[in-house]
């Protein structure tokens, strides 16, 4: 089931979406999918080429930031660059969460919010980041 959550004005974080979600995606007005989720994770978990193809074919961009435990360097500025476009992003990992702390590290990067505002967005977004060093 498809279950979005936003963290900001135009940025969503969710657990795995599924190829039939795509169409829900659109709706929302997401421009580029973000997929942090390592291939092979979890049997069934539809791999990145299939979802960047499934992604593309419905006219969106897709980036694949994998994260696996605390969110690295490089997913951060991937994920940063994402950002800094500006366009109307879904990020998806299993449950949402490491999508959320890549995000929040990312906001960080960017200087675009401080850590208690960023705390209080995922939280609001059922996501507990007070763990996280911001």
């Amino acid at each position: 089931m498809f279950s979005p959550r936003p963290l900001a004005p135009g940025i969503w974080a969710a657990p795995q979406i599924a190829l039939e979600d795509l169409a829900e995606v659109q709706a929302l007005g997401v421009r580029l999918v973000v997929n942090n989720r390592p291939d092979g994770e979890e049997a069934g978990q539809p791999s990145s080429a299939e979802m960047e193809g499934a992604v593309r074919a419905v006219g969106l961009d897709y980036v694949h930031a994998p994260v696996a435990g605390m969110p690295g360097p490089d997913a951060v500025r991937v994920v940063a660059a994402a950002l800094e476009a500006g366009e109307p992003v879904l990020m998806y990992c299993r449950s949402g969460t490491r999508s959320t702390a890549t995000w929040a590290l990312a906001m960080r990067a960017l200087d675009r919010a401080g850590p208690d505002a960023l705390r209080e967005a995922a939280a609001n977004a059922g996501y507990d980041l007070s763990r996280l060093p911001l």
